[in-house]
């Protein structure tokens, strides 16, 4: 066992509570950190560069479905992150993966379970739980997939744009919140348009809104 810097993000007391006891059987040595919110998370993570594993909860306030899954793959793309959930829908979980998710720990796991998933997604592999139903047309390439992988493209600045764009934020906007030029903006629009092959703005804000629950 080696020694570990671990995040566990979730509003849920007795949850990371179960994760932490998880987590002490995993790692020789561990640091773990806790997040109530996504803005928790945000500062914890940047302030932490050491950081290797993180358990994110779907549904913690801050998140809007992948969204914050999303921003950690294309900011901290090292990183590993494991989505843990209550909601077991098997589509919902298989989309977590998609978008980048090392793995997926139903809240309903025991123990053992949840170290398991830890051992499996340390050593580079994917986790899911053992009764989710096979996958449909699993050898094709799914719409999440490929949209996950044109925003991983994006410049972490871009990736801020267009999550401003999304929310339906004007160049003026944008570059006042940044504190950059209206120009630089527009460049930054423009990469964004041609990484997601889309020819508008409002193309490029839907193709992000996809991301988030409906």
């Amino acid at each position: 066992m080696k020694d570990a810097t671990v995040l566990i993000a979730d509003d849920h007391p007795l949850f990371r509570a179960a994760l932490k006891q998880a987590v002490g059987h995993s790692f020789a040595q561990q640091l773990i950190l806790e997040a109530e919110d996504v803005t928790q998370l945000k500062n914890l993570v940047e302030s932490n560069p050491q950081l290797e594993l993180l358990f994110l909860d779907l549904h913690m306030p801050g998140n809007d479905g992948f969204t914050t899954l999303m921003m950690l793959q294309n900011h901290y793309p090292d990183l590993i992150v494991v989505m843990v959930s209550s909601d077991d829908d098997p589509e919902m979980i298989y989309q977590a993966i998609d978008f980048g998710a090392a793995g997926f720990i139903p809240k309903s796991a025991d123990l053992n379970t949840i170290q398991q998933a830890i051992d499996v997604v340390l050593e580079g592999e994917t986790w899911l739980p053992a009764d989710l139903p096979p996958r449909v047309n699993k050898d094709e390439q799914t719409p999440q997939q490929k949209l996950a992988k044109q925003l991983s493209e994006l410049t972490p600045q871009q990736y801020k744009v267009l999550s401003m764009i999304a929310d339906g934020q004007l160049n003026k906007q944008i570059a006042y919140d940044l504190d950059i030029k209206e120009t630089t903006v527009k460049k930054h629009v423009s990469a964004i348009l041609l990484k997601l092959g889309v020819n508008n703005r409002t193309l490029a804000g839907l193709a992000f809104q996809q991301l988030t629950f409906k």
